[in-house]
């Protein structure tokens, strides 16, 4: 009933409009909102285009996920502030989709609505003991050592054991590993957040384990992130040589991909360039190969928390497409942690009118246009399209979303000129208008770009104190004091 309020009162405060602008709502400002935004400005010069963003800042995982020893990747947030100045673009922040604004009001507001707010869940193993306390998502420890609001109370115990474990073999559980090991005096001059600074500087893990379930040859990492992983000051690695051993199946995964050839000569040499000799105190990573965990267990000196976890031994038999898949063996072993973080996978959250995918947790589509259902039938869901990881899950680097967002907007385009969608000459609507004045009417706060740019200017002037580009506000609270000054 509300929602049909709000239509009524949107069309009576605008029946008058004659525009010829096509207004487009892109939700979500990381990189596959900015990259798409880009490319609608581009191609349709009468475009006027507003970018949501739940938080007060933009840029999504390039501020939130991008480890904070990998500045060079954050250069693009150069080239996404350009396209948020551009006359005929705004960012609009602090914007729920979902609690303050529907997407059947998007709908109402704008002839297109894209959705690209990414993966903000997680994906879980569904075994014994995944509850108990010092079990986290990668994502979440992402969150709490960039400074991200959801993360910033996260408070991970790092003083009462000496082993993390963490369960994949990917970039991000790289990151994290990399993150525990890598010495706190070069940490320190990075854009890590202030509590997670304090809390590593009295961390006493010394070693972490890298489990996959698959071998060598599968790991899911690129060769750059594991080189940097290998290559931490005074770290012994350390590898089975029996796990090195390939089959004739390997060899063809390693033929038919340069990046697993690589990264298979990386960790066969890390395994042969091992010293014998351990030096008392030194910081240890071990990778395991070909084990699935089966559960999460506690112990008698401390109920509740995780003190090991269960796993069992695998071996890789084919599958489709010539795909290896993992299989247990029925052998099991333990392996001792006080610390667990699951790299194992990102997770969509679908909004309410929004068709989505719970197994896949993607919304279907083809080439970005959102269909009506996932049950096969090619319905279209008009004038609302995807972007990222929402459309594609949560896979790939920055740069990926380029494309992606090249494909979303060519289907926009298509649509466009096919008059399969109402163009703006036929259908003027309120656009970004009409949506400030709904969020207004609600009182909601929101934050447009000269808000986030205060922002910006203050964690750097905080950060030149302290010898680091910038220091993370945490805190909503902070943010939006800031944002409004």
């Amino acid at each position: 009933m509300a929602a049909l309020h709000a239509r009524r009162w949107i069309w009576r405060t605008f029946s008058s409009l004659s525009s010829n602008t096509l207004r487009v709502c892109i939700v979500g400002s990381g990189p596959a909102g900015f990259y798409t935004a880009e490319k609608m400005l581009k191609a349709h010069p009468s475009a006027e285009v507003d970018i949501l963003d739940r938080l007060p800042t933009p840029f999504g995982l390039v501020r939130s996920g991008v480890a904070p020893d990998h500045p060079e990747t954050k250069v693009v947030i150069n080239q996404f502030s350009r396209v948020a100045q551009n006359d005929r673009c705004m960012f609009i922040g602090n914007v729920t989709l979902g609690s303050y604004v529907s997407l059947t009001e998007l709908r109402d507001l704008y002839h297109v609505v894209v959705l690209a707010y990414g993966a903000e869940s997680d994906r879980v193993l569904g075994i014994p003991g995944e509850e108990l306390e010092g079990i986290y998502s990668a994502r979440e420890f992402v969150w709490w050592y960039n400074g991200h609001p959801d993360g910033r109370n996260l408070a991970p115990d790092l003083q009462s054991t000496d082993t993390a474990l963490i369960l994949g073999q990917g970039n991000v559980a790289l990151d994290v590993a990399r993150i525990l090991l890598r010495s706190t005096v070069e940490l320190a001059t990075t854009d890590i957040s202030s509590h997670a600074m304090s809390a590593l500087e009295g961390s006493n893990i010394r070693k972490v384990y890298l489990v996959g379930r698959r071998g060598p040859v599968q790991a899911a990492c690129t060769a750059k992130e594991l080189r940097e992983v290998l290559g931490i000051k005074d770290l012994s690695v350390h590898i089975q040589e029996s796990d090195l051993q390939i089959t004739v199946a390997d060899e063809e995964e390693i033929k038919n991909s340069r990046i697993r050839r690589r990264v298979y000569e990386l960790l066969g040499k890390a395994a042969r360039s091992r010293s014998p000799d351990q030096v008392a105190g030194q910081r240890e990573l071990h990778f395991i190969f070909f084990r699935r965990p089966d559960r999460f267990l506690d112990s008698e000196r401390k109920r509740d928390h995780v003190a090991s976890v269960r796993f069992e031994k695998t071996v890789l038999k084919d599958a489709v497409e010539g795909k290896q898949i993992a299989v247990g063996t029925g052998e099991f072993e333990n392996i001792d942690c006080g610390l667990v973080l699951k790299s194992i996978g990102y997770k969509s959250v679908p909004v309410d009118g929004l068709p989505f995918d719970h197994h896949k947790g993607t919304v279907p589509n083809i080439g970005g246009r959102v269909l009506q259902n996932s049950s096969g039938d090619q319905a279209q869901l008009l004038g609302v399209y995807v972007c990222g990881w929402l459309k594609r899950g949560p896979t790939g680097i920055i740069a990926t979303n380029h494309y992606c967002a090249e494909e979303t907007v060519a289907s926009i385009t298509e649509d466009l000129a096919s008059g399969q969608l109402a163009s703006a000459s036929s259908l003027p609507k309120p656009g970004r208008e009409g949506l400030l004045q709904l969020l207004d009417g609600r009182n909601v706060k929101i934050v447009p770009f000269s808000g986030w740019e205060k922002i910006d200017s203050e964690e750097k002037r905080i950060g030149s104190l302290k010898n680091k580009p910038r220091e993370k506000l945490s805190s909503l609270e902070e943010l939006m004091n800031i944002a409004s000054e």
